[in-house]
């Protein structure tokens, strides 16, 4: 086993000279697109990983913080997904440029605008996620006409808020409720929602 280890050691003892001569070997500019490359990349990555495994939780994505302060859904441009996206493009166009010959004017202006064009494509993808997302959530207002169960009693004369439980875009939903009848709504009855008003308040009738 000390044999076995012994030779990982040699070869990581080489591999990493080899690679530290390599490093040096560069240009500066180079050596400064593959230090942002790198640990950009490793990032990147794993943002797509938590993506698909779904960690990103209800918003798609809220290790996405706002670099600028905003609120609702809007088209988000300086987000730190969106940042890293930039570096992550940007550092290794600017490689590929190098390795194809451009000039260092060349070679920076592609990199940042490949960068630029990263983080816009990125935004617009989060926008219409969110605004998918936000088409998918309940609408209220579709409870109009549609039949739930008294949850907890709701007095008569809409002297009161009871609440109610109905199905709506396939799930069930429970919403605070109103009656103009003149008897209470006893829980466990059948009603049907007439209006919805300020606030998402059902005012509803017996069935």
């Amino acid at each position: 086993m000390h044999k076995i280890f012994s030779h990982i050691y040699i070869l990581y003892k080489y591999s990493m000279q080899d690679l530290t001569q390599w490093f040096e070997s560069l240009a500066t500019l180079e050596k400064i697109y593959w230090i942002i490359a790198i640990p950009s990349s490793i990032i990147f990555i794993i943002q797509i990983i938590t993506a698909f495994l779904g960690a990103d939780g209800n918003d798609v994505a809220d290790a996405d913080v706002e670099v600028e302060n905003d609120s609702g859904i809007g088209f988000h441009f300086l987000t730190l997904r969106n940042l890293v996206a930039f570096f992550t493009i940007m550092s290794w166009t600017g490689i590929a440029c190098i390795d194809s010959g451009f000039g260092t004017f060349a070679t920076i202006t592609t990199s940042i605008f490949a960068g630029l064009l990263m983080m816009t494509a990125m935004a617009t993808l989060m926008y219409f996620l969110f605004k998918l997302k936000e088409t998918g959530n309940v609408m209220p207002q579709n409870a109009v006409g549609k039949t739930g169960e008294t949850y907890l009693k709701i007095p008569a004369n809409n002297k009161g808020f009871g609440k109610i439980q109905i199905t709506l875009q396939g799930s069930v939903h429970e919403f605070s409720a109103l009656t103009n009848a003149t008897e209470d709504i006893p829980t466990g009855a059948i009603i049907e929602v007439v209006e919805v008003l300020e606030g998402n308040i059902m005012r509803v009738k017996l069935v």
